[in-house]
């Protein structure tokens, strides 16, 4: 198994990713505490850079990601959960935080 590689600050990068239909549904960090807590409840947990505390995806809202599986990339310093998402995964209310296209 591939060691995860965390950055200076101790996080790495977690792409979201409906399990079923393939679409990325967001981009959030972990800390190596929202790792073990999402390996151990296969409940998405992720590190909030702003407040400076680990939360739980749905905590307030509900909709929370049902984590079906999880990758590491080649390099270690990503990772990818693999999801059935209990709701819209954007806080707008959008089914992913990708909605807008680029002119």
């Amino acid at each position: 198994m591939i060691d995860l590689k965390f950055d200076s600050q101790g996080l790495l990068t977690a792409v979201v990713q409906d399990a079923n239909t393939k679409q990325v549904l967001m981009l959030a960090m972990m800390n190596a505490e929202a790792v073990e807590r999402t390996q151990e409840t296969r409940q998405a947990h992720f590190w909030s850079r702003s407040r400076k505390c680990l939360w739980l995806k749905g905590e307030t809202s509900g909709n929370r990601m049902d984590v079906q599986d999880i990758r590491i990339d080649c390099d270690g310093d990503a990772i990818l959960l693999l999801v059935e998402p209990r709701g819209p995964a954007c806080h707008t209310g959008e089914t992913s935080c990708f909605y807008t296209e680029m002119e």
